[in-house]
């Protein structure tokens, strides 16, 4: 009786331990999914707080570029019409000097024109 006694209260101790790993475990479980849930908020948190900053310096970044292309953009047509004024001052220029001396301009530019003329035909050959 008493190994039937003893036998009893070791197989009650291990039902009890049983149930006692049982609850541990879903407590601990429970636990663990309570900090997964804590380190997502805060992942995604972070996560917030990033994509705001990449947003800004996005924006920041794009106010740039405008400003940089808006600058280029003027100093290129301060360029243009700078260079279309000294393109039509030296249009001029020749057409004065042209009408000053007309045959001195025929006879260079007949001269320029056979010289252009013989450097092309030698390439040629």
């Amino acid at each position: 009786m008493a190994t039937s006694k003893a036998r009893e209260d070791i197989k009650n101790d291990l039902n009890t331990l049983k149930e006692d790993l049982k609850v541990g475990a879903r407590e601990e479980a429970a636990r663990l999914k309570a900090k997964a849930a804590q380190a997502e908020a805060r992942l995604r948190e972070k996560a917030a707080e990033a994509d705001a900053r990449i947003r800004e310096r996005t924006e920041v970044l794009r106010e740039q570029a405008r400003d940089y292309y808006d600058q280029a953009r003027v100093r290129s047509r301060e360029y243009y019409d700078d260079a279309a004024e000294r393109f039509d001052e030296a249009q001029r220029y020749v057409t004065e000097r042209v009408q000053e001396r007309p045959l001195q301009s025929t006879a260079i530019a007949l001269g320029v024109g056979v010289v252009l003329g013989l450097l092309l035909a030698g390439r040629r050959r």
